[in-house]
């Protein structure tokens, strides 16, 4: 990219000024960047108050997006796990099943993508959002209580069609509060989450199911659901309270009017304009552009470039070598304690290097890596064991490419709105059929045609990458050649002109 070789912080030698960041070391009137600066957000410029406002974010929206991502994704962890933890020979499912669940959580999910962002127009984040999570509580509850597989099968459908809200609006959000610089840090803790929630429903399954399996006449894997309803309770309330809505309308009580006024300054001082109501012209401005269709396709390769979230090929492998429910459970959670510590890793290296697409090319070596290994299956135990685990790098690609979009899009709201919701929808319709193709539950453990599906995927995937990359360039190339004071560099950083 152009300026890529430009300093990697605002400055490293800068003079303190009233209002500094309080944290740092004077040098003969000069300033020492801390030792933090090279893993958060440093900014010399910061003032205290500005600094506090940051803070109040983080506790507050970072927080509840990031529970509330967890208990989304608790709830979509917990099907596979309690399908290898009794659920199957309760229900007495069969191996195709497992699909067809997960491609009517899937439909569900395609459906309501789209709506959801226009309805962000008309009703408050901070109702809409905690309002869709309380009915996927109550869904979840009644898994518990499903007597066959169709049930399930409906129910799925259900739990997708509100949970669809949220990772869009998810990022938009948090598109609309931070920098550049603190984006892509805050989009990846965000999506850690969902690790998290991998690792915590491993364990929990294990409890319950040792611990309260058979109690009051219910099965482990129905204590599991009933569990994560209640996990998920608290956090739906809390979101009516603590997501702020929008800059130019929000009402949150921990902001003042002057943290309001900072929150759209700091947006305008990056070329992010703020959210109008969509219409029917958004639609044509959208899809006239490139943005739609290149972050889209760079989307699509991602989500579906393994296999769907209700098919765990580590746990059905252990599973098929005979390991008890329990180890079943818990060794795939090493899985998600690798994503958790690749995606805030590749996050913090991105917003230093402020370069998106080179650590989304790192991210992608894991993954294609993992599968090249599986692909080829005859390796020793412990190198197979290496290759499902290193394959969690390649997820902090897809935060990544959020933060991505949101930056490449940034001087269009609208715009900005339209293509996360259909970067996600496409994403996940092409999902609920796809993955039946290449990772049918009959083929387990091996998944001989998956894994090697998954390797070529992951090299289109950087291809694309590639492809959004040139025409972000030639983009802000011909914005240059327009003279603007202000310019969104390649990758998606702004940068003053002199």
């Amino acid at each position: 990219m152009a300026d890529d070789k430009s300093p990697l912080l605002p400055s490293r030698d800068v003079f303190i000024g009233s209002e500094s960041e309080s944290s740092s070391v004077q040098f003969g009137g000069q300033e020492k960047v801390p030792w933090w600066s090279y893993i958060w957000d440093y900014d010399p410029e910061r003032t205290k108050e500005e600094r506090r406002f940051l803070q109040k974010l983080d506790v507050s929206l970072l927080t509840i997006l990031s529970l509330g991502y967890f208990i989304k994704n608790l709830d979509q962890t917990n099907i596979s796990n309690a399908y290898v933890s009794g659920m199957k020979e309760a229900l007495q499912m069969n191996a195709n099943e497992l699909n067809m669940i997960d491609v009517a959580w899937t439909t569900g999910y395609v459906i309501g993508q789209l709506p959801s962002q226009f309805i962000l127009t008309k009703v408050r984040p901070s109702i809409w959002i905690p309002s869709c999570e309380l009915v996927w509580t109550v869904l979840t509850f009644s898994l518990a209580a499903a007597s066959s597989s169709k049930q399930v099968i409906a129910i799925r459908f259900l739990v997708g069609l509100v949970e669809s809200i949220f990772y869009p609006a998810a990022h938009f959000l948090i598109g609309s509060w931070y920098k550049p610089s603190e984006l892509g840090k805050r989009a990846c803790i965000f999506h850690a989450s969902s690790a998290a929630a991998g690792m915590f429903s491993g364990y929990l399954q294990a409890a319950v199911y040792k611990g309260m399996n058979g109690t009051l006449g219910k099965e482990g894997w129905q204590w599991l659901f009933i569990m994560d309803g209640l996990i998920s309770l608290p956090i739906c309330l809390a979101g009516f309270f603590l997501i702020p809505d929008l800059p130019e309308n929000t009402r949150a009580f921990y902001l003042t009017e002057n943290d309001a006024e900072r929150a759209r300054k700091r947006m305008r001082d990056v070329g992010r304009a703020p959210r109008k109501e969509l219409g029917w012209s958004i639609l044509k401005r959208t899809f006239a552009r490139w943005h739609v269709y290149g972050l889209t396709l760079l989307y699509v390769v991602f989500i579906n470039m393994g296999p769907s979230g209700s098919v765990a090929p580590l746990a059905l492998w252990l599973k098929s070598r005979g390991f008890p429910v329990s180890l079943v459970n818990i060794i795939p959670t090493g899985q998600s304690a690798v994503q958790l510590v690749t995606t805030i890793g590749f996050a913090i290296l991105s917003d230093f290097l402020r370069n998106r697409p080179l650590v989304m090319g790192i991210s992608a070596s894991f993954g294609f890596l993992s599968y090249l290994l599986l692909s080829i299956w005859n390796i020793p135990t412990t190198l197979k064991y290496i290759a499902y685990f290193i394959g969690r790098g390649a997820v902090a690609f897809g935060p990544l490419a959020m933060s991505w979009a949101n930056e490449i899009c940034g001087p269009d709201a609208e715009e900005r709105a339209i293509v996360l919701g259909v970067m996600n929808a496409s994403g996940y319709a092409v999902n609920t059929w796809l993955p039946v193709l290449t990772y049918p539950v009959k083929d387990a453990p091996r998944f001989k045609k998956g894994f090697r599906f998954s390797a070529v995927a992951i090299v289109g995937q950087v291809v694309v990458m590639g492809g959004v990359w040139a025409l972000k360039r030639r983009e802000d190339r011909r914005r240059r050649r327009r003279g603007p004071r202000s310019r969104v560099e390649g990758s998606g950083f702004v940068r003053l002109e002199d």
